[in-house]
């Protein structure tokens, strides 16, 4: 039987495993989404899950709560100003664990951790990379459409002339009449006697 047994060892120590819940936790803010085995997954996405609730409370005490396990000042800034506020009509589940399969090293079980998102926020973000691209042309780069376009303008156009370029390698000599040019020198094993 299983009576309150609540959260999953990792076989790891007390304060290693608090030590790796805290950078998962830390990484997923600062990423948005990570890539773990699934029961470290389960076990931070508690974690997340609490921070979130305190960061859409947004009082200075919450502030200092969540400070003392985020290890990035930038992340906890991030956590109360953009990810808290996403989540303010949610009542819960703001985290989902995508199933991945199988690790090939030690055939782990693996997921993405990510937070789920709107798709207002969806849309924004689609906005923010457009203005990105739209900045970088400026800059006489090239969106990444027209650089797509482009790239796929040169793949159908050169099709005539590779029939028209000579190979290149190392091409074998004929002899008279087709047969094969010269054999290959081989090495013979001298014996001495």
């Amino acid at each position: 039987m299983r009576h309150r047994r609540d959260h999953r060892k990792l076989s790891r120590t007390a304060s290693h495993r608090r030590a790796l819940l805290r950078n998962l936790v830390t990484a997923l803010f600062q990423y948005e989404r990570i890539e773990t085995s699934v029961a470290k997954a389960k076990e931070a996405r508690r974690l997340a899950e609490r921070l979130i609730t305190f960061a859409k409370r947004g009082d200075v005490a919450a502030r200092r709560h969540v400070d003392r396990f985020v290890t990035r000042p930038h992340v906890t800034r991030k956590l109360f100003e953009t990810i808290g506020p996403w989540y303010t009509e949610r009542a819960g589940g703001y985290t989902r664990i995508l199933r991945l399969g199988r690790r090939l090293g030690d055939a782990g079980e693996t997921a993405y951790l990510e937070l789920v998102k709107s798709v207002e926020q969806r849309e924004e973000e689609r906005k923010v990379r457009e203005a990105a691209e739209v900045a970088k042309a400026g800059k006489g780069e090239k969106p990444a459409r027209a650089k797509k376009a482009t790239k796929e303008k040169a793949e159908a156009a050169p099709a005539e002339e590779e029939k028209e370029k000579p190979k290149r390698g190392r091409r074998r000599e004929a002899g008279p009449a087709g047969t094969p040019g010269p054999a290959k020198k081989t090495r013979r094993s001298v014996k001495t006697g």
